[in-house]
């Protein structure tokens, strides 16, 4: 994607009006305006990055830095039971906007938001061989 078409560069950067959480030379925070429940937040960086693959590990760090921040002013002012902290990359993750974003959803008990799937049952050799594969390229 063309940063200079990227709805998301021009939130962050205030191009485009948003209802602004927070904002430092890293990254906007927004309330999003079609939200799960009441107080979804959105971390957006001011630098475009497709997904968390093209994102250098400062910028990363910030992003999580800020989103506990958000979420303990979620927790204060909306007393939520629970909150999603999710982060979609790619199409078959259900990425829509292909500027790296996080969502901050605060949770109650009966709000019919879902995010559920069918635990599967690992293989212990697998799940040995897989990590030992994943160390190595840390």
């Amino acid at each position: 994607m063309n940063k200079d078409d990227c709805i998301f560069c021009k939130i962050a950067n205030g191009e485009i009006p948003s209802a602004t959480v927070y904002e430092d030379s890293i990254c906007r925070v927004i309330l999003d305006v079609n939200p799960a429940n009441k107080g979804h937040a959105l971390i957006i960086p001011k630098e475009h990055f497709d997904n968390i693959y093209s994102m250098d590990a400062e910028t990363a760090a910030k992003i999580f830095t800020i989103a506990t921040e958000v979420a303990k002013a979620q927790k204060a002012e909306l007393n939520p039971d629970g909150l999603n902290i999710l982060q979609n990359n790619g199409e078959a993750a259900g990425q829509t906007v292909f500027h790296f974003h996080m969502h901050l959803v605060p949770r109650y008990i009966k709000d019919n938001v879902t995010m559920t799937w069918i635990p599967g049952k690992a293989d212990t050799e697998e799940l040995s061989a897989l990590s030992k594969a994943l160390r190595k390229r840390i």
